[in-house]
Protein backbone atom coordinates (compact mmCIF):
# COMPACT_ATOMS: atom_id res chain seq x y z
CA UNK A 1 0.00 0.00 0.00
CA UNK A 2 1.62 3.22 -1.31
CA UNK A 3 1.86 6.62 0.60
CA UNK A 4 -1.51 7.73 -1.29
CA UNK A 5 -3.44 4.94 -0.89
CA UNK A 6 -2.70 5.30 3.44
CA UNK A 7 -3.84 9.06 2.97
CA UNK A 8 -7.44 8.25 1.25
CA UNK A 9 -7.54 5.06 3.46
CA UNK A 10 -6.94 7.50 6.93
CA UNK A 11 -9.06 10.48 5.46
CA UNK A 12 -11.88 8.19 5.03
CA UNK A 13 -11.44 6.23 8.41
CA UNK A 14 -11.00 9.61 10.26
CA UNK A 15 -14.39 10.73 9.05
CA UNK A 16 -16.58 7.67 9.56
CA UNK A 17 -14.82 7.35 13.49
CA UNK A 18 -15.92 11.19 14.02
CA UNK A 19 -19.20 10.74 12.15
CA UNK A 20 -19.87 7.88 14.67
CA UNK A 21 -18.31 9.17 17.83
CA UNK A 22 -20.94 12.53 17.01
CA UNK A 23 -23.89 11.16 19.00
CA UNK A 24 -22.00 9.65 21.58
CA UNK A 25 -22.57 11.57 25.02
CA UNK A 26 -24.39 14.70 23.57
CA UNK A 27 -27.31 15.51 25.40
CA UNK A 28 -29.58 18.32 24.10
CA UNK A 29 -31.60 20.86 25.84
CA UNK A 30 -34.97 19.08 25.86
CA UNK A 31 -32.89 16.03 27.44
CA UNK A 32 -31.40 18.49 30.01
CA UNK A 33 -34.61 20.26 30.85
CA UNK A 34 -32.75 23.91 29.88
CA UNK A 35 -34.17 26.51 28.18
CA UNK A 36 -34.07 27.26 24.72
CA UNK A 37 -32.89 30.64 24.45
CA UNK A 38 -35.04 32.59 21.16
CA UNK A 39 -34.15 31.09 17.36
CA UNK A 40 -32.09 28.23 18.25
CA UNK A 41 -33.29 24.50 18.27
CA UNK A 42 -34.17 22.45 20.90
CA UNK A 43 -32.21 19.68 19.47
CA UNK A 44 -29.44 21.22 19.21
CA UNK A 45 -26.37 19.79 21.92
CA UNK A 46 -25.39 21.58 25.08
CA UNK A 47 -22.13 20.46 25.46
CA UNK A 48 -20.81 18.64 21.87
CA UNK A 49 -17.02 17.93 23.14
CA UNK A 50 -15.68 18.17 19.59
CA UNK A 51 -12.15 18.74 20.23
CA UNK A 52 -12.58 15.35 22.46
CA UNK A 53 -14.34 13.65 19.75
CA UNK A 54 -11.41 14.91 17.21
CA UNK A 55 -8.70 13.32 18.94
CA UNK A 56 -10.55 10.31 19.65
CA UNK A 57 -11.61 9.79 16.05
CA UNK A 58 -7.76 10.40 15.25
CA UNK A 59 -6.54 7.74 17.42
CA UNK A 60 -9.08 4.85 16.47
CA UNK A 61 -8.56 6.15 12.63
CA UNK A 62 -4.41 5.45 13.18
CA UNK A 63 -5.45 2.09 14.86
CA UNK A 64 -7.77 0.98 12.22
CA UNK A 65 -5.08 2.13 9.49
CA UNK A 66 -2.43 0.68 11.16
CA UNK A 67 -4.77 -3.19 11.17
CA UNK A 68 -5.87 -2.54 7.92
CA UNK A 69 -2.05 -1.82 6.66
CA UNK A 70 -1.29 -5.02 8.57
CA UNK A 71 -4.32 -7.39 6.80
CA UNK A 72 -3.48 -5.86 2.95
CA UNK A 73 0.09 -7.21 3.88
CA UNK A 74 -0.65 -10.94 4.33
CA UNK A 75 0.93 -13.39 2.59
CA UNK A 76 -2.81 -15.15 2.73
CA UNK A 77 -4.64 -12.10 1.02
CA UNK A 78 -1.24 -11.59 -1.37
CA UNK A 79 -1.57 -14.80 -3.13
CA UNK A 80 -5.27 -14.00 -3.97
CA UNK A 81 -4.37 -10.87 -5.37
CA UNK A 82 -2.47 -12.17 -7.66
Amino acid sequence: MGLVSSIALYFVLWWLCFFVALPIGTRSHVEQDVEVDRGSEAASPIKPNLIKKMLGATVVAFALLFVTRWAISLPALQYYWK
